[in-house]
């Protein structure tokens, strides 16, 4: 198990809590962190790009001039791609972008991003985040005594106070264990973790 500091909201050291070796300690896998960074981003892809084919664009239900005699090239429609105002030649076509990689190579991503942060000292254990009221105001408070500017903060589940007091805060996210992903980790420069996720993430992830 990796032994580190564990902090309070007055980023003051309260103990130390350990983190299990089978998640943050893992080898860290570049290769498959960009294939499921990739497949992240191609899975939001929306696909939406079209062009008009020939058979789309309107007009062309007569043909423009006679076959022979007016001494211009052979034209049956005035929709070919050749004129001005035609379809277009293997333009693009709505299409999904989005594949399926298998769960186990996800969670083995997940677990190289987390000990990649970890390695990088950019994982900060906090013992409790809890708010009253969804002030937005007490959140950047409490994150600014630590330093923290870029962060996502992971929780061990729902918390609205929480998650509606962050979203206003420009560059500072929010995630349940339950909705982690390896392009939220890597995304943000620091992790502040609740430490009741830890436990969540041992459920989840841990071998």
């Amino acid at each position: 198990m990796l032994e580190v500091e564990l902090i309070n909201k007055e980023n003051k050291s309260v103990g130390k809590v350990k983190l299990p070796d089978d998640i943050f300690g893992v080898k860290v896998n570049k290769e498959l962190l960009y294939e499921v960074v990739h497949n992240h981003l191609a899975n939001k892809r929306q696909g939406n790009a079209a062009t008009k084919t020939k058979g789309l664009v309107s007009g062309g239900g007569k043909k423009p001039y006679k076959q022979k005699g007016t001494g211009r090239a052979r034209a049956g429609s005035n929709r070919s791609p050749l004129w001005r105002g035609g379809g277009t030649i293997f333009g693009p076509q709505p299409r999904d972008y989005s594949y399926k990689l298998p769960k186990k190579a996800k969670w083995l991503a997940l677990s190289s991003a987390l000990a990649a942060k970890f390695k990088d000292n950019e994982v900060v254990i906090i013992d409790n985040f809890s708010i009253t009221e969804p002030k937005t105001k007490a959140v950047r408070s409490i994150l600014k005594d630590m330093g923290l500017n870029n962060v996502l903060i992971i929780i061990p589940e729902k918390n609205m106070n929480l998650e509606l007091a962050v979203r206003n805060i420009p560059g500072v996210n929010i995630a349940r264990v339950s909705e982690l992903n390896v392009y939220s980790i890597l995304a943000h420069k620091k992790l502040l973790i609740i430490k009741d996720a830890i436990e969540r993430l041992k459920e989840a992830y841990s071998g």
